[in-house]
This record gives C-alpha cells, sequence and structure tokens, in this order.
C-alpha cells in the first residue's frame, strides 16, 4: 500500500479547515437567529415571544421594555440620586402614567440613551423628569462612563444589537429567558420600575463605618476637578438636541438633586460671589448653560431646582 502523499493530507486539512468554518458559521447564524425571536430583554425587536411583562433583573436591561411600554406618558431618568422617587405618586398627584428608568452609577450618556430610547416609543410624551447633577458637569463630548452600561440594547443600528447579542452574559440571558416563558409560574417585577434601593443598602451594615462617614464629611475642595470646570458642557447640547424634538405640550422638569450639606457649604450666595468649588458644586457654573440650551428648545418647561440639605 502506498503511502499518502503530501498533496493528500494538505487536502485533508484544507477539507476539514473549510467544514469547520462552515459549521461555526452555521452555529453562530444559528444562535443569532434564536436570541434574535427569543429577544432577551423584550426590546420589541423581536414580538414573537413578548410576554408584556418584565423578568426580574437589574434596571439597566429592564428598561428595555418598560421604556417602550405604551402604558406610560411620563418618565423620570437620572441614576440612584432620583430612583427613590416613586412613579405612582406623581401619576397619583399628575394622572400622568409615570415609568422610573433612573439606573444607579449611570452619568449624562447612558441617560441620554434612555431617553433617546423613551422618545423613539413616545413620541408625544405627556412630561419627563430628568435629574441633572454633578456628573453632567464634564468638558468630555465623549461623556464616559464609569460602569458597564448596554449601550448596544438601545442602539438604532442593527450591527450594534447583534454585536451586543454575541456576549456570554446575554447568551445567558437567552437560556434564562427560554426558561422563564416555559415556567409555569413566571415571577416578574414591577412594571413601573419602582424599586426602593435603601433596605439593600442597609444590609451591607457598614454605611455608618468611618470611611462612609468621612467622605460625606469631607468639604469641596477649592478648585474643581479638571475637565468639570466649563465653559462649554457637550451633555447640555445633547439634551438640548433631544428636547427639540418633544410637542410643545411636552412638561419637562429638571430637578438638582440633594447635595449632603458639607458638598453644598461653599454654594455662592450672590451674584458676585467667585465660582463654587468642588465636584458636586460645579454644578452651579453650568447650571447657566443648561438652563439656556433647556429653555431654547421648542418645549414648555418646568425648571424645578431642588437644593435640600438634610
Amino acid at each position: 500500500m502506498a503511502p499518502p502523499s503530501a498533496s493528500a493530507g494538505t487536502r485533508d486539512w484544507t477539507g476539514f479547515a473549510r467544514l469547520f468554518v462552515r459549521v461555526a458559521v452555521g452555529l453562530l447564524a444559528g444562535y443569532l437567529a434564536l436570541a434574535f425571536v427569543i429577544d432577551p430583554y423584550d426590546s420589541g425587536r423581536s414580538t414573537l415571544l413578548s410576554a408584556g411583562a418584565v423578568r426580574p433583573q437589574g434596571p439597566r436591561t429592564a428598561a428595555a421594555l418598560r421604556g417602550r411600554d405604551p402604558a406610560f406618558e411620563g418618565a423620570v431618568f437620572g441614576n440612584s440620586h432620583i430612583q427613590l422617587i416613586e412613579p405612582a405618586r406623581l401619576t397619583a398627584a399628575t394622572g400622568i402614567p409615570f415609568v422610573q428608568l433612573s439606573v444607579p452609577a449611570t452619568g449624562p450618556g447612558e441617560q441620554l440613551a434612555l431617553l433617546a430610547w423613551f422618545l423613539r416609543h413616545h413620541p408625544q410624551p405627556k412630561a419627563l423628569v430628568l435629574s441633572v447633577d454633578d456628573l453632567w458637569c464634564t468638558d468630555d463630548p465623549a461623556l464616559p462612563n464609569d460602569k458597564p452600561f448596554p449601550f448596544w440594547l438601545y442602539s438604532h443600528d442593527p450591527l450594534a444589537y447583534a454585536r451586543g447579542l454575541l456576549r456570554l452574559p446575554v447568551a445567558q440571558e437567552v437560556v434564562g429567558r427560554i426558561g422563564w416563558l416555559l415556567g409555569a409560574r413566571r415571577r416578574q417585577a414591577r412594571a413601573d420600575g419602582w424599586w426602593d434601593y435603601e433596605p439593600d443598602y442597609l444590609m451591607l451594615g457598614d454605611l455608618d463605618g468611618e470611611r462612609f462617614r468621612a467622605a460625606r464629611e469631607t468639604s469641596a475642595p477649592e478648585e474643581a476637578a479638571p475637565g468639570r470646570a466649563g465653559p462649554g458642557f457637550p451633555a447640555a447640547a445633547r439634551l438640548s438636541e433631544a428636547l427639540a424634538t418633544l410637542p410643545e405640550d411636552t412638561a419637562m422638569v429638571a430637578v438638582l438633586p440633594p447635595v449632603y450639606a458639607p458638598g453644598a457649604r461653599r454654594l455662592p450666595v450672590t451674584a458676585g460671589a467667585r465660582s463654587p468649588p468642588g465636584a458636586r458644586a460645579v454644578w452651579a457654573a453650568a447650571l447657566p448653560t443648561v438652563e439656556a440650551r433647556i429653555r431654547a428648545a421648542p418645549v414648555r418647561m418646568r425648571m424645578v431646582m431642588l437644593r435640600l440639605r438634610f
């Protein structure tokens, strides 16, 4: 029997490589098709298996369903600084069905993405509430985020969404959602996004410890942090662009959330006072720019500035 030639071995490896690539591409395409149909976060891109209920999950991804729910005509945006605003109380006070779309540890980039998502599905909202805190006082037009955020989930770009589906945690969510859809008793989160996080933080047990106490009692520095003193604030420009698309009868409430006393101690009290120092206090320098840009948009504004000390 003649020994196999080198060319025959090369052909075998070439055939194997081609088969491997075909199988890999087939598996990838099959997974993407399955993930698209399952729609792990119920974003509405595929409604075939939409359950119309929020599966228990973090607010970063739960906002995909809550933000497109037609039952709501108003929304609250921000981070933990405004997350304890209960939407049901706003609804009772105004008659406008509100949803809470605040996400902890987010800044203007993430909040503007959620605002765009909500407006995409609610082009004529009755009211919007936005918490504009010191994180909005950045000179960086990229509006960088400190914590991971699924921008792909709220993107207009189908390719960005497809790339997001390829992440391992998302694949795990696909499996989890299949199990949830097949379950006899589906656990559901609140549709309006209300989550009182205070008990969870209290369970940590060390919020009154020395480290947190020292952080709370530290006074604002003499100079504003680099990149946070203006004069330009790109987040304000982005917000103005978003508000320009709203109907004139949409009510917009901009909230300056509470600041612990040491951080607010140096806020100016007269028009002639020098610019306030510190990361928290630098908001006062950004406020005129934000107000001017917001007021320039064709939308009825209700600027509610809350400076609470506790």
